[in-house]
């Protein structure tokens, strides 16, 4: 990376799928050191069955008054997702 790496939110769609009258879409957060780095990362992690494409992207560097730093880990990224439904009041 020629920048200093930062963490990016990036809101990913899918042509629909055979069968589907909409597009799939999901967040992935991705490092990278700009702009078009962190949209080609974000596209190789796609999950649905159609070709992906980029919605939105956004730079996270503070969230509700914490900055946010990233350093380097030997950890492994998690890949659980809590899926349980809150339906509004």
């Amino acid at each position: 990376m020629s920048d200093a790496p930062q963490l990016y939110a990036v809101y990913l769609g899918g042509d629909p799928a055979p069968g589907r009258l909409s597009e799939d879409h999901e967040v992935v957060l991705v490092v990278a050191g700009g702009l078009a780095e962190a949209r080609r990362r974000a596209r190789a992690k796609w999950g649905g069955l159609t070709r992906p494409h980029v919605d939105a992207v956004r730079l996270i560097e503070v969230v509700d008054g914490f900055a946010v730093t990233l350093e380097p880990t030997s950890r492994q990224e998690s890949l659980e997702v809590d899926l349980t439904y809150e339906p509004g009041n």
